[in-house]
């Protein structure tokens, strides 16, 4: 199988170091068992396979199961009793390791890796170990499929088309072709194909139409119903006033994040502080607008998770989708919500802050990260630091120019003609007045026309700020404070 030739090689280093217990967590099973009998053929290893329905079965051999092994502890003692090493694949046994008898049978079996190299290989869709299990074991990840695989698989399905068409043929041309293998990065063979094939199936054809029903698609089976969701509607800067210098540091970067220059450091993601209200989230949104990508938001409150060690595993899972994704933009909301020490027990804001450190540092797949904070104060320094991020931007309250742009933006967004309007008057009216704050008013300001039977004019835009108290007003202290933290650690986005 393409692509394959990688995890074969990664997991046969992997072995010669000796790692008693491997975790594997795929949705693929097929493709895990396959690389492990390939792996067979290389090393001259046997290789069992485990299941609760069939018993221990030696796949390198095609021999018949063993059907006295069915249970865990008669498989982990005919394990144990076996003086020849092997590759013991043990498919969906985490449901089995919440016995203390089997987690002592297991830790038994790796200590005696010294007598008899028995490996253990834990293969399911998520797997967590034990804590006494965990320091005798190492996580591996199957290589996913490369672009020659998915290319060939392309034209396997084209062909097959065809057959079933005569005279017929695929049409595409290189561009969507391109676009259409990009999109595909990340999935199974069978996921792949039955894409392609969705693609073809109604026209003969592979066009540009069908992209984001490719996209959404993929999402959905990539989307395990956890913290990360797919933001359908992304956002043009056009609806964004203001922020031109973050608006101009992006349209730089455009290209070398979506065509890598070796010359170049590709961009990795921004942090975007400052007031609430003042366009945050509609810029994060518009960064994947501008760069026409999909857009991802992790969600850290569904993140965290009762159960002691699921938190990490559902943000390795989250980050896993969004390198599946790529090229995307990963957005993160109010990410001082998650990480702020001590805002969770247990020292679990601690450990995800660092598995985001991790991946922030080692990732290598082309996923621009996004994050914005409201109260910088609770943002721990290892974040904010040069080098985690390429920039921080401080989002300031809107000047009168930039007012007069989202007045126009909102006024127009509603259907009204913003030429009608005294925006120069409104704006100077607004002054201290977030961009939230000023599309509310407008929103105010329409209910109160409808209420007098009137069309909406300046007058009642007039009367809604007169009466509002904006949180420049409110929370002026804060915001002297959060503008005092910005000025010689960030950048303007305006």
């Amino acid at each position: 199988m393409p692509g394959m030739e990688t995890s074969v090689h990664d997991l046969e280093i992997l072995l010669h170091s000796r790692v008693p217990l491997i975790l594997v967590e795929t949705s693929d099973e097929r493709r895990a068992l396959e690389v492990f009998k390939r792996l067979a053929l290389r090393t001259g290893r046997p290789v069992m396979r485990w299941s609760v329905t069939s018993g221990l079965q030696r796949i390198d051999l095609d021999l018949q199961p063993q059907a006295h092994a069915k249970q865990p502890d008669q498989a982990l003692a005919q394990i144990k009793a076996t003086g020849t090493a092997g590759l013991y694949l043990l498919l969906d046994f985490h449901p089995y390791l919440d016995d203390p008898a089997h987690v002592r049978m297991i830790r038994e079996i790796a200590m005696g890796y010294g007598d008899a190299a028995h490996t253990l290989v834990f293969i399911s869709h998520a797997c967590d170990l034990p804590a006494e299990l965990k320091s005798l074991s190492a996580r591996f990840e199957l290589a996913l499929p490369d672009r020659a695989a998915l290319e060939q698989w392309v034209r396997e399905e084209a062909k097959n088309w065809a057959a079933s068409h005569p005279g017929k043929k695929v049409k595409t041309d290189n561009l969507t072709l391109d676009h259409l293998l990009k999109q595909l990065g990340g999935l199974t063979e069978s996921d792949a194909r039955r894409l392609i094939r969705n693609a073809i199936h109604d026209d003969g054809a592979i066009t540009e139409s069908d992209l984001p029903d490719v996209l959404r698609t993929k999402y959905q089976l990539l989307d395990q119903g956890g913290a990360l969701s797919f933001e359908l509607d992304t956002a043009q800067f056009g609806e964004v006033g203001g922020l031109n210098a973050l608006k101009r540091w992006l349209e730089q970067r455009k290209r070398a994040f979506l065509d890598p220059d070796p010359a170049l450091d590709a961009p990795k993601g921004i942090l975007l502080v400052g007031v609430q209200g003042g366009g945050k989230s509609l810029a994060a949104k518009a960064v994947a607008g501008l760069w026409q990508l999909p857009l991802l938001r992790l969600d850290f409150g569904t993140l965290y998770n009762k159960f002691f060690g699921e938190t990490e595993r559902n943000l390795r899972s989250s980050l896993r989708t969004a390198e599946a994704m790529a090229p995307c933009v990963l957005w993160v909301d109010e990410i001082e919500k998650a990480i702020a020490s001590g805002d969770y027990d247990s020292g679990t804001s601690k450990r995800v802050l660092g598995s985001l450190l991790t991946w922030l540092a080692e990732r290598d797949k082309p996923v621009f990260l996004v994050a914005t904070a409201n109260r910088i104060d609770n943002l721990p320094p290892e974040l904010i630091r040069k080098g985690r991020m390429d920039e921080i931007f401080f989002v300031d309250l809107p000047d009168e120019a930039t007012r007069v742009q989202i007045f126009d933006i909102h006024l127009r967004k509603r259907g009204q003609q913003a030429h009608a309007f005294n925006l120069l008057q409104l704006a100077r009216q607004s002054e201290g007045f977030s961009g939230a704050e000023i599309e509310q008013a407008v929103v105010a300001a329409l209910y109160l026309a409808q209420e007098q039977s009137a069309a909406l004019d300046n007058e009642h835009l007039l009367t809604e700020l007169a009466q509002t108290r904006p949180l420049s007003v409110v929370m002026a202290e804060r915001l002297r404070e959060l503008r005092d933290w910005a000025r010689n650690r960030t950048v303007s986005a305006n």
